[in-house]
């Protein structure tokens, strides 16, 4: 039942599969029969849930709440009618209580009863679906989302970040319909519930450079283009949360640097480096994990390094690894590839090619390398050279790293030999 019976008709792989038990309230007995032939897990104990693995597939076992329950009482305790979907293995029916299968045909999300607003969650629940299977939000049911969304604005944590997060992730991890995604993110009144992506709707570019419309546009196709290529790449999830999610929140610095110039020009100077606060802020808003947000914030400071550089040298590729990911936890150049080649991808008719191959064939086919050396000259070097240790030690070192990272020396023989000429200025 559910969303196994949902991707089976729309000719995907199941992969969670619910079964529901009405012919029985003996769970007892479904335990010893299923432990027969899997493993069973009883968890939900109240709710009567059970987990069992069969040959490699998850199944979750659930009982109705009450004995006197009917199937479409049941179904109507489900979100969406697309996902109040049953199927009777020993009759071969399908159950459809509330016109799913026409739902899914007119690719509609649509809440089942009353009961939706049971869970505020599935207001975000309905973005998810929308970004994933590229569906619309029905009049009736966005109506309700917006009431839910209005209510949660004084009080967010209603739901957990977690449970918000589980959401962003499925949608960063499988959604290819960002456009879909921001369109029900509006519908439902959803997006006030994150401001900082919000306020991106109306923020004017360039038509020059983005004849596809404002920011909130060009981050909803930059977005899309990176799941497209994620899913192109088989992407191992990680990566495509720090593509996708990177694609996504790259421009939120032009809210505050958009300069309509005397000439009547736009132009946004400075915005990657201000983008790093609102996309962390907005980062943490949905719950993403600190990890994440360390691989994804430097580039979004560091996606517009490529502009006015052609070939790029290798100390022009040395720096940019190095601005990165100083510290081991940021990401790589690859990460920063595909979030610049999602900017460069969306912008509908204007976009144009990326840069990216040039910066990559420079790390990957040079002694460069696709990851930030390690500094040549150490403290001990100093101290050999006569120097005491303290804080000149850091800004000697530092002068070092830059230095190396400019091709001034590819050794520590021509380490040690910088830092003489170094200390004797």
């Amino acid at each position: 039942m559910g969303g196994a019976v949902r991707d089976a008709i729309l000719g995907l792989r199941p992969k969670d599969i619910d079964i529901e038990i009405h012919d029985t309230t003996d769970k007892a007995r479904v335990i010893t029969e299923l432990r027969s032939i899997g493993h069973v897990d009883e968890r939900g104990a109240f709710f009567g849930v059970l987990a069992s693995r069969v040959d490699g597939q998850d199944f979750d076992i659930s009982f109705p709440r009450s004995p006197s329950l009917s199937i479409v009482d049941a179904f109507s305790r489900r979100d969406f009618t697309i996902n109040a979907l049953g199927y009777d293995p020993s009759t071969g029916e399908l159950i459809d209580p509330f016109n799913g299968t026409a739902d899914l045909e007119k690719k509609v999300i649509r809440h089942t009863s009353d009961a939706f607003t049971d869970d505020p969650l599935r207001v975000l629940r309905a973005v998810q679906f929308a970004g994933r299977f590229g569906f619309s939000v029905a009049p009736e049911t966005a109506v309700l989302c917006r009431k839910i969304a209005a209510s949660l604005l004084p009080a967010p944590n209603v739901i957990s970040v977690e449970r918000i997060w589980g959401e962003w992730r499925k949608l960063a991890r499988t959604g290819t319909h960002w456009v879909a995604a921001f369109q029900a993110l509006d519908d439902t009144g959803a997006v006030d519930l994150f401001p900082e992506l919000g306020a991106l709707r109306g923020v004017k570019q360039d038509p020059n450079w983005h004849a596809e419309g404002d920011v909130w546009v060009h981050s909803a196709l930059a977005a899309e283009q990176a799941a497209h290529k994620a899913e192109f790449e088989h992407l191992p999830a990680e990566d495509r949360e720090i593509a996708v999610l990177g694609a996504l929140v790259h421009d939120f610095g032009k809210v505050t640097h958009s300069h309509t110039e005397n000439d009547g020009r736009i132009t946004n100077r400075g915005h990657a480096f201000a983008g790093a606060v609102p996309a962390t802020s907005f980062l943490h808003r949905i719950g993403a994990p600190a990890q994440l947000i360390n691989k994804i914030i430097p580039i979004v400071r560091e996606h517009m390094y490529h502009v006015g550089i052609g070939r790029p040298s290798r100390s022009q590729v040395r720096r940019l690894l190095r601005r990165l990911n100083p510290t081991g936890t940021g990401p790589t150049i690859y990460d920063w590839a595909r979030v610049v080649d999602a900017d460069c991808g969306g912008r509908g008719i204007s976009s144009k090619p990326s840069p990216t191959a040039a910066w990559l064939e420079v790390a990957t086919t040079t002694e460069v390398g696709d990851t930030p050396r390690k500094g040549l000259l150490t403290g001990h070097h100093l101290i050999q050279l006569g120097l005491k240790p303290g804080p000149a030690f850091k800004a000697v070192l530092a002068k070092a790293l830059e230095a190396q990272d400019n091709g001034d020396f590819e050794d520590a023989n021509g380490a040690i030999t910088w830092a003489e000429n170094h200390l004797q200025r």
